[in-house]
């Protein structure tokens, strides 16, 4: 008896049109039966917001064929959400995978991330997932040197499975880099220094352009960081439980006098 594929459903930032997420559905129809939501338009940066006070249209359209699609008027975190509730209703994937992001979300970028903010949905809704992205911002990247690492890390989260709350955010060095392995990483402490560009519209009021330099904390080097800058994809196993527990015991010394604050 032949073995029942996966379902696999496969998300992204970038926007239904976007290349990365054409590679990313390519090498999941190699090893499972793909469905694909994701935004009509770019949602980078979105972070895990969601739709709320207007509607969310949900449009299947065929854009590569014999591939069921959905785009979404939402944002990433929106498109996973009715995937689960309206495509499959209830009945949840075997995994999620979400990106090729056009761009590096390594250390502090997870929390901004649209594409890895899919994937914690997806974590959260008890669905194996994945974020995949690569360092290059162009329409024209080439992720040809990704794609057996994609399938690779897809067949062994199928295989294995993953913790509870728990996911994976995978990121490719540039193609232009010899790619020496795969290194299980930590996320490199970092954080972005942003300058605000002040500028004047035709209508001659203010308005502000957000620029910044991203500057790494970290000298470790058992991070995503160092990993991305010697030639490795880096994983690392991502939470969304944001509790610091490593402080709890401190915070419980502390004591609150309510009644003087009074």
């Amino acid at each position: 008896m032949a073995k029942k594929k996966p379902t696999i459903l496969v998300v992204n930032d970038d926007g239904i049109t976007a290349p990365g997420i054409k590679v990313l559905l390519e090498e999941m129809q190699k090893i499972g039966d793909v469905v694909v939501v994701a935004p009509d338009s770019p949602q980078s940066g979105m972070g895990h917001a969601i739709t709320i006070g207007r509607p969310l249209r949900l449009d299947k359209i065929d854009l590569y064929a014999g591939v069921e699609m959905y785009k979404c008027s939402g944002t990433p975190v929106d498109c996973v959400k009715l995937a689960v509730n309206k495509i499959f209703k209830g009945k949840k994937p075997d995994l999620c995978v979400s990106g090729v992001n056009h761009g590096l979300n390594y250390s502090i970028n997870v929390l901004y991330s649209g594409t890895m903010s899919a994937a914690v949905e997806g974590a959260i809704e008890d669905i194996p997932s994945i974020g995949f992205s690569l360092d290059d911002f162009s329409h024209q990247a080439d992720f040809s040197h990704c794609r057996p690492y994609i399938r690779a890390i897809a067949e062994q989260v199928l295989e294995n499975g993953l913790q509870k709350a728990t996911l994976l955010n995978v990121n490719f060095p540039h193609h232009s880099k010899e790619i020496k392995g795969i290194k299980i990483c930590r996320q490199a402490t970092a954080k972005w220094f942003e300058e605000f560009d002040e500028r004047v519209d035709p209508y001659e009021r203010e308005y502000f352009w957000m620029t910044g330099k991203f500057q790494l904390l970290d000298k470790g080097e058992d991070t995503d960081v160092f990993a991305l800058s010697n030639g490795y994809v880096s994983v690392v196993p991502t939470q969304f439980d944001m509790t610091a527990h490593h402080a709890i015991t401190d915070l419980n010394s502390w004591t609150f006098n309510v009644a003087n604050a009074k």
